[in-house]
């Protein structure tokens, strides 16, 4: 496995993301009890969730490029997760409405004993939403599995008034900074 590259996600918005750019690439799910300090910021979850994955998957795998990933959706110093039921999809969305909010994707990259973790920042901010568009989005099924309740590379896009930053860091991985990170680190691929 010399030299492979290993994304430490079961996502399939990351594994869509990695394929765009056409590097060669296998998927070991990490399935680690995801643990974070009590008064770490949106930022430091972020990174420290993307760290645990990989180095979980690293382990395993110390002669293989790890790429792991977390993506946290925070507003007024609120972080969003995934919601549990179509009520809380509701209250986020309707929380989004009209207003900015950050989403900061955590990578981590380890090979043969070197990290390299970085956060990905990016504002994006919602139309003001009617109840009946966003009980229309969340009938759709869309929100279930998405941290914030949307997903911008679907019907989430609608409502979408503005982004300033990475939009596939939205999506779950900041493309273009984790390839170069990956070539800073000697990936050949």
């Amino acid at each position: 496995m010399e030299h492979s590259l290993i994304l430490a996600s079961g996502s399939p918005r990351r594994k869509e993301l990695l394929e765009i750019i056409g590097l060669p690439f296998t998927i070991i799910k990490s399935d680690m009890e995801e643990v974070v300090e009590e008064n770490a910021s949106p930022e430091e979850t972020a990174s420290s969730l993307a760290y645990q994955k990989a180095l979980l998957i690293a382990e395993q795998y110390p002669d293989a490029y790890i790429i792991g990933a977390d993506t946290v959706v925070t507003i007024e110093g609120k972080i969003l997760g995934k919601p549990s039921n179509v009520k809380e999809a509701i209250q986020t969305l309707s929380l989004l409405s009209g207003k900015t909010h950050m989403v900061m994707t955590g990578v981590s990259i380890c090979y043969k004993g070197k990290n390299k973790t970085f956060c990905e920042k990016t504002e994006v901010t919602f139309w003001d939403l009617s109840h009946d568009e966003i009980e229309s989005y969340v009938s759709t099924g869309e929100p279930m599995d998405k941290a914030g309740s949307y997903g911008i590379q679907g019907k989430g896009s609608l409502l979408v008034k503005e982004i300033k930053g990475d939009y596939f860091s939205v999506v779950g991985l900041p493309l273009a900074k984790t390839y170069r990170e990956l070539k800073k680190m000697g990936y050949k691929g």
